[in-house]
Parts: structure tokens; sequence; C-alpha cells
């Protein structure tokens, strides 16, 4: 199993999970979050009111999946979340050794 955290614009969400959908791959966490990092686009940085050292609303998506599933993911994450600006977020794969039911404590097979 492998899981991907990708980091993206919020504004694009909602396109990289309906093509994550479309394409069978239903089970995604979506957070949102702020962050720092090389923000380039003056206009749109804000100020956070939560933190002082933000400069950069994002969203979070989660998931745990196939490994052989990871670069269809990856590919339709990049496809519908590029810009042509900086900043359009970054994609990360781990493995993932194990995974238990909450409800159960077994273990879940992948």
């Amino acid at each position: 199993m492998k899981e991907i955290k990708a980091f993206v614009r919020p504004n694009k969400v909602n396109e990289i999970v309906h093509h994550l959908k479309e394409a069978g791959f239903e089970n995604i966490t979506i957070s949102v979050a702020e962050g720092t990092g090389k923000f380039q686009d003056e206009k749109k940085a804000f100020v956070s009111q939560k933190f002082s050292i933000t400069d950069s609303e994002i969203t979070k998506l989660e998931m745990v999946v196939k490994k052989k599933d990871v670069q269809a993911i990856v590919g339709i994450i990049s496809e519908y979340g590029k810009t042509i600006h900086p900043g359009d977020g970054i994609i990360y794969v781990s493995d993932v050794e194990k995974a238990y039911r909450v409800k159960t404590g077994l273990k879940n097979g992948f």
C-alpha cells in the first residue's frame, strides 16, 4: 500500500477530485491548511489570522491506495492541479506498512 499526500491550490480541488472519482478513486481525505514556501504570487498572498508565519492557503489531499494505482493518481493530480503560476504544490508518496479498521481492530487488506 502507498499513501499519497498532495498539497494543491484550493481552487483546483473540485476538478482534481472530480477526475479522481471518475477514474474510480473515491476514498479521499481533504483538509484545508495554510503554509509557507516559495509563494511568489504577491497578489494572492495573505496574512493569516491564525499564524503569523503563513502566507498561502493550501489544500491537502490524502489517499491510501494500491501500489499499482500510484502513477494514475499522481498523473490526475498533476494534470488537473497545475496552473501557469509558481506554487502549484507538491505530491508525496510513502509506504504504508499496515492499516487497521477502527471499528474492529482487524488488519485491513489492500
